[in-house]
């Protein structure tokens, strides 16, 4: 139609165009032999009857010419075009449309066109494995970046790499110089190197973030973090609460008041013991996002627990930061014991354990009343378990 339907306009337009040529040429011939009889009249060359007949013949021989087929006064008549050129353009459209079908347009191969999404079908370790990856990229193409460095600090800690983490916030610092909203991650880099255990070296860049801003988010977080793991929840609350009355933008209120909230409930749950009611025990059986662990102690171990002791069980994500999802705590007396961890259980309102697919889930008999393990103590550990189902768990090791 593009192609046709123009060069048949075409056609018409210069048949149109030829038949107009004829009639203004004969327009013009006939004006200009009227106007040399109307100068010989005014002349007096001819008479007024000579000058009507001279007249009349002139309109009889234009009206002849009007109707005549053919103009034998126009030398160079107007040739239409010929339908080579369509002719030619419409195999060619033709025949490019077709090897285009065939070849880019072929509906057998849409199932084996590539995804838009580049992480379509990534797991969240490779994902942010290529994030990190992307992140390297930027500080290699910009080493001067003290916010690349700073972003992809953060990211390796995320991914589990805590000694690299370390060295970018060192960059970060090498850059910037000391501050504290710099120190508190890099402090927090580093207890999660050591197993979540605050050494001397840890709480000095803790105290020299707090002198510098005793108000610092990442600094204080990572303090109510330990205090709450420790069973030190007035201490925890005292560093959220000093967070939220900070006013600052930049944290998660939400996430905050939660993790407050969670701290008083334990806190109160010290007193009144841990709510092992049967009612209790049936919300967090039907829970479909929780983990049912068996609990038990190794038969050469179970002289060395007492009654009084206390077991700590808690369950963290297997991928991402190693952070506490749930945990509970039971009285060593009551073993064998299966207890249910779930988001009744959590450590915080933005980390659930309803959002991880699997966890690890570990376990500590502690003679001191303390989460992390110390000399004496006893401890079993589940490397995988998937949320929603069920395991055993024995306390096998004792710690040295």
């Amino acid at each position: 139609m593009l192609i046709w339907i123009p060069h048949f306009r075409q056609q018409k337009l210069l048949i149109a165009e030829e038949a107009g040529v004829r009639r203004q040429t004969n327009l013009e011939l006939f004006n200009e032999r009227l106007a040399v009889l109307e100068k010989e009249f005014h002349e007096e060359l001819l008479d007024e009857a000579e000058f009507n007949a001279l007249k009349k013949e002139l309109e009889i021989s234009l009206l002849q010419d009007i109707k005549q087929a053919s103009d034998d006064s126009l030398v160079n008549s107007i040739k239409p075009k010929t339908i080579l050129w369509p002719s030619m353009m419409s195999i060619c459209l033709v025949a490019i449309s077709g090897y285009m079908y065939q070849h880019l347009g072929n509906f057998q191969n849409i199932g084996n066109v590539e995804s838009a999404n580049p992480r379509a079908g990534m797991d969240a370790a490779q994902i942010m494995a290529q994030r990190v990856q992307m992140m390297e990229a930027q500080v290699k193409a910009e080493p001067e970046n003290s916010q690349a460095w700073f972003t992809l600090g953060h990211a390796y800690v995320s991914a589990n790499q805590y000694d690299k983490a370390i060295a970018a916030f060192d960059k970060v610092i090498a850059l910037v110089g000391k501050q504290a909203e710099l120190l508190g991650p890099k402090a927090t880099a580093m207890y999660y190197k050591a197993g979540q255990q605050m050494t001397p070296q840890i709480q000095a860049i803790i105290d020299e973030s707090l002198a510098m801003d005793a108000q610092d988010p990442s600094t204080l977080l990572l303090v109510g973090m330990d205090a709450f793991f420790a069973a030190d929840y007035k201490k925890a609350i005292a560093s959220w609460q000093a967070i939220l009355d900070s006013d600052r933008t930049d944290v998660d209120r939400t996430a905050l008041m939660n993790a407050i909230e969670t701290a008083n409930l334990r806190m109160q749950s010290e007193t009144a013991g841990m709510p092992d009611d049967d009612a209790h025990k049936q919300v967090k059986a039907s829970s479909v996002k929780s983990v049912n662990i068996t609990i038990s102690i190794a038969a050469e171990l179970a002289a060395k627990a007492s009654p009084e002791d206390t077991i700590f069980i808690f369950a963290r994500a297997t991928e991402g930061p190693k952070v506490p999802l749930a945990a509970t705590k039971v009285s060593a007396e009551s073993l064998p014991i299966t207890v249910t961890l779930d988001d009744s259980s959590g450590m915080s309102g933005d980390t659930k354990l309803s959002d991880a697919a699997n966890v690890e889930v570990i376990a500590v008999l502690s003679k001191h009343g303390n989460i992390k393990p110390q000399t004496g103590d006893i401890q079993g550990k589940i490397n995988t378990v998937a949320v929603g189902s069920s395991a055993s768990l024995v306390l096998d090791t004792q710690v040295q």
